[in-house]
């Protein structure tokens, strides 16, 4: 059951929530009704777009939701915030809020996903000591990896092995660059779009991180590592039928950026 219900006393029957619904299951027949409950998305389309929220679904009070009117961000300072972000590869080593985590993934869950599906599954290292313990396991597994001859040839083998001896004779993290945390997204592998959905779930978590001042890296060489260390996968406790998304490591930043780069033009091919 979706729970959708109609306040009789505010709807206008203006019928936008009939036009609006992606699966083409309101009808208005005198005031809005449901024609088929198992084929809503619950994309809650109808109760964004109902102008007097007269509209219920999925137990949601369109009360309790953000009116956009008034409320969305200014165009210039969005652009800063594109335009500011910076890739972090310092970080303090102090851990974050675990309530400022919570609220960024409460955001970045509401990341556009294929038909709605919201699969995605954030998997966070929140924990300090947690973390550590699996810089140790990542740089163990490396290690025997270099030892035994068995890191792949060319740039990655490379790189990876550059990491090893960066850890081992100078103690540095090349891996996490020093990060606190640690978020992984996956999504399941029968979803409509697994990996567009977790990118754009990373890309929505990043922004927000930023525009509250906590750092993020794309951490590449984590899933280079995940790629000869598939037991990591468990130890992290991704389900097996779930698609790797991409990994993301995240803290307090030790570098202060000044201004935006200057970037650009884009490369764009108009189609004519």
């Amino acid at each position: 059951m979706i729970g959708f219900r109609v306040d009789e006393e505010r709807c206008i029957q203006c019928g936008e929530c009939e036009i609006e619904c992606p699966a083409g299951i309101i009808t208005l027949e005198g005031f809005p009704k449901i024609t088929d409950e198992e084929s809503c998305i619950r994309c809650q389309h109808c109760l964004a777009v109902c102008p007097t929220a007269a509209i219920s679904i999925l137990g949601k009070n369109p009360d309790e939701s953000v009116a956009l009117d008034g409320n969305m961000p200014d165009p210039a300072r969005l652009v800063t915030l594109i335009k500011g972000r910076r890739t972090i590869r310092r970080y303090t080593p102090d851990e974050l809020p675990s309530e400022l985590i919570d609220e960024l993934l409460d955001i970045a869950c509401h990341a556009p996903t294929g038909v709605n599906d919201r699969g995605v599954l954030f998997t966070v290292v929140k924990d300090l000591a947690v973390m550590n313990s699996l810089k140790q396991e990542v740089m163990a597994c490396l290690t025997q990896l270099k030892d035994q001859g068995q890191l792949p040839e060319g740039f990655i083998g490379q790189y990876l092995g550059r990491a090893v001896k960066a850890w081992q004779e100078e103690g540095k993290d090349i891996i996490f660059r020093g990060a606190p945390h640690l978020l992984v997204t996956s999504a399941p592998k029968d979803a409509p779009c697994p990996v567009q959905d977790t990118h754009i779930a990373l890309t929505t978590f990043q922004l927000m991180a930023h525009a509250r001042g906590v750092g993020t890296v794309w951490d590449g060489l984590f899933m280079m590592v995940i790629s000869l260390c598939p037991h990591l996968v468990s130890r992290l406790g991704i389900p097996a039928n779930h698609t790797l998304g991409y990994a993301m490591a995240f803290g307090t930043p030790a570098v202060v950026f000044h201004r935006t780069v200057q970037h650009g033009p884009a490369q764009v091919n108009v189609v004519k």
